[in-house]
């Protein structure tokens, strides 16, 4: 094949394969330029965006409290609204009375107000007990009887048994009628008995008591008795003291053969009843603290209550003469009453230097 007849391919210079470095400058320069424009309209967007926050941030500035620092808390300022929605929703609502009408006032309390002089409100006032119902009435009918009965029986009790007990009026001898139900399932308002207590310091205080009771309704309930009732932690602890150190004189009265005629032997029943100084709810089923369970009077020892209940059938309480024989028997229990005041008034010291 002749040489001529191929065709030969014309070269491109490298030249003419490079862009041209005006052309390449040109498109630098727009893109750069329209980057610059969007970066603009994104500044625009934001810069508006953070006056709406900053306005809004203000308004919320303004409605929150200025500060929290304990020394701001210190000054005196108004309170926020924050807080005046706070107490208001705490106080107590008043009940909306309908129209045309007002909130009445107890027609029997003429005192009575609704709102205190401090500007307290008042949610209750005192009533007095009630008067009526068959109970009650019952009560108050033999109230007057039980009182005419008493003022009897206290002169007497001062002249004929005991002349360490002053002559004092039924008021002051006479217990109340009412109950203490705050501690009991029992709610019952009213004692179903009268009852009086005869000591050197009338009804109270740390002496020896003669207790009456007479029972408003049947079933052989009246009763006397005669001692001490719960005594306090001193008179307790002076009482044992006088035992552990000779308790012959206690045993003595307790022996004696009118005493056990009406209280019975000076030593525990054979079923746990009561008999005696013995048998009492309160007394110990062990020994003292400090003390042998083998001694020989832990009998008296475990006793707390040193008192002796007799009896009466109603037949005996309805005889006319009844407060006679009431006072026999509070003349068998005086020696018991008298040894009992000295034992918790006495410590066995002084007691032993009068002896000597």
């Amino acid at each position: 094949m002749p040489a001529s007849s191929k065709t030969a391919k014309p070269r491109t210079s490298s030249a003419s394969v490079k862009k041209s470095p005006r052309k390449s400058n040109v498109k630098a320069t727009q893109a750069k330029a329209k980057r610059a424009m969007s970066e603009e309209e994104f500044s625009d967007s934001n810069d508006d965006d953070s006056d709406v926050y900053e306005a809004e941030s203000k308004e919320e500035s303004d409605s929150e409290p200025e500060s929290l620092d304990s020394d701001d808390l210190d000054d005196d300022k108004p309170a926020t609204r924050k807080r005046k929605r706070t107490a208001a929703a705490s106080s107590p609502r008043k009940k909306a009375t309908p129209k045309g009408r007002k909130a009445k006032k107890p027609e029997d309390d003429e005192d009575f107000d609704d709102e205190a002089e401090d500007g307290v409100e008042i949610v209750g006032r005192v009533v007095q007990a009630p008067t009526t119902g068959r109970v009650m009435q019952r009560l108050m009918g033999s109230k007057q009887e039980w009182v005419d009965f008493v003022d009897k029986m206290v002169e007497k009790v001062s002249t004929d048994v005991d002349e360490e007990v002053p002559p004092l009026p039924a008021k002051d001898v006479i217990h109340r009628i009412y109950r203490d139900v705050r501690f009991s399932n029992d709610k019952t308002p009213y004692k179903t008995n009268f009852s009086a207590s005869f000591s050197r310091s009338g009804r109270k205080g740390i002496f020896a008591h003669y207790h009456v009771a007479s029972a408003v309704a049947s079933g052989g309930r009246s009763l006397v008795a005669a001692g001490l009732w719960c005594p306090g932690k001193n008179e307790l602890a002076t009482f044992r003291s006088h035992i552990l150190r000779d308790s012959t004189p206690l045993r003595n009265v307790l022996s004696e053969k009118e005493f056990v005629k009406f209280f019975g032997p000076p030593k525990k029943h054979a079923k746990g009843e009561r008999q005696s100084v013995f048998g009492h709810e309160d007394e110990l089923k062990v020994a003292p603290k400090g003390i042998d369970k083998n001694h020989k009077d832990i009998d008296l020892l475990k006793v707390r209550s040193p008192a002796v209940i007799h009896r009466f059938l109603d037949s005996e309480v309805l005889d006319p003469d009844f407060i006679d024989k009431l006072c026999g028997v509070m003349r068998v229990m005086q020696p018991f009453v008298h040894l009992l005041n000295e034992m918790v008034t006495v410590p066995p010291e002084d007691a032993s230097d009068d002896e000597e």
